[in-house]
């Protein structure tokens, strides 16, 4: 038997393929990140360099601090093939509770962030109870939530509530002390930071290399892991400038809330990930039949969910009272829009199953930053809430295209 010897050029043919695999297998999520950096540069050069200064940045991260805190809730959701309808309200609700708590029974700040979490807890109980429990799907389940609780905050407050506690108003507003000092005009502690970040990314990167190899799997090639630490220290380094470069000679560097968000974002990344809890939630959302087949309690999963879901909720309530410094009936209004928006435009499939928290963060920059470049370029309110409606169709499009394209 004759043995046909391999030309250079398939040879080569055969290498780039291999090469391009792990590109072409995560298509979509390169594509997102690609979308974004397209995305940013545009309204950089629209808004006149506005968009990515310092400040610029700074204000962006405070002001979509809520849509990051609300998807990581509802992308767990949405996976488990339910909806939420009801975090904006929810937000409205918490947070005049908290401001009631603050200014009309005169209680401590940090004890009134601990009731309001209590508050979300309760109400998580509450909606997973009709979902779980009594066999109410999420939809109707939140969407009675939505009038419950926007009616009590509309009873609650008949009149906007300022907030007089200035620790509590640092929590969207400031950043976090300056313990090494200024470096010239850059805040030392966000330059350290940035760095461990890119050595952390770069470790991480390896060790996954290294484990795939262990267990006996073929990794993507060298050269690709490289380049993607290189590209992903690139944008840490110049992240880490617009942090460092922020605020003003006497504070700045890295915001309170941007802790709190990245902290939320790690925590639920790896519940989601690396638990049982989360594979549960795949497994529920991908054949919910089948996971109940094979022994996982899907009722118990669901109660989770809204569980997680109003805790979120309340820690999204106390960003947004912390920023505005009052409360009102008509706060969080169409926040579930916002979430919801970033999920679907983050690649989570709106049949339930796929989606990940990275992606639903990615989704709520975009959003952001369309928000925000069209803000700083004077669009009237009412033409960015139809462009940002314009980009939520198309993703959703693209959603159901690439898999009817694949059956």
């Amino acid at each position: 038997m004759s043995v046909v010897a391999e030309t250079p050029q398939e040879a080569k043919g055969k290498k780039s393929a291999g090469v391009l695999a792990p590109i072409t297998s995560n298509l979509r999520q390169y594509g997102m990140v690609g979308a974004l950096i397209v995305i940013v540069a545009v309204f950089e050069v629209l808004t006149g360099g506005v968009l990515l200064q310092p400040n610029s940045f700074v204000s962006l991260i405070q002001q979509n601090a809520y849509v990051i805190i609300l998807a990581v809730g509802m992308v767990m959701v949405i996976i488990a093939t339910h909806i939420d309808l009801s975090v904006g309200s929810l937000v409205g609700f918490i947070g005049g509770c908290a401001a009631l708590l603050m200014q009309n029974a005169n209680m401590n700040w940090f004890l009134a962030i601990i009731v309001a979490l209590i508050i979300g807890l309760a109400v998580g109980v509450w909606q997973g109870f009709w979902v779980a429990v009594v066999g109410i799907p999420g939809f109707i389940t939140t969407l009675a939530g939505m009038l419950i609780f926007r009616g009590l905050a509309t009873t609650m407050i008949n009149a906007s509530i300022p907030i007089n506690s200035v620790p509590f108003d640092a929590i969207a507003a400031d950043y976090l002390p300056n313990i090494l000092g200024f470096w010239g005009p850059f805040d030392g502690l966000s330059i350290v930071v940035g760095i461990a970040a890119i050595v952390f990314y770069a470790w991480s990167s390896m060790r996954k290399r290294a484990k795939i190899v262990r267990v006996g799997l073929v990794p993507e090639a060298i050269s690709l892991t490289y380049i993607k630490i290189g590209i992903a220290a690139v944008v840490i380094a110049f992240i880490t400038y617009l942090l460092a470069s922020s605020g003003s000679s006497s504070e700045g560097g890295i915001p309170i809330i941007l802790v709190i968000v990245a902290a939320l974002v790690f925590i639920y990344n790896f519940i989601l990930t690396r638990t049982v809890f989360g594979r549960h939630v795949y497994a529920a959302g991908g054949n919910r039949r089948a996971a109940i087949l094979s022994g996982i309690n899907t009722k118990r999963v669901d109660f989770s969910l809204f569980v997680h879901m109003g805790f979120l909720s309340s820690v999204a309530a106390i960003a947004m009272l912390s920023r505005l410094s009052s409360a009102s009936a008509s706060t969080g209004t169409s926040f579930e829009m916002d979430a919801i928006a970033a999920c679907f435009v983050g690649g989570t499939a709106v049949t339930g199953g796929i989606g990940t928290i990275p992606g639903v963060v990615i989704g709520a920059v975009v959003m952001g930053v369309i928000n925000q470049g069209l803000s700083i370029m004077g669009v009237d309110s009412a033409i960015v809430q139809t462009i940002k409606g314009l980009v939520l169709l198309l993703a959703v499009a693209v959603d159901i295209m690439s898999k009817r394209n694949r059956k």
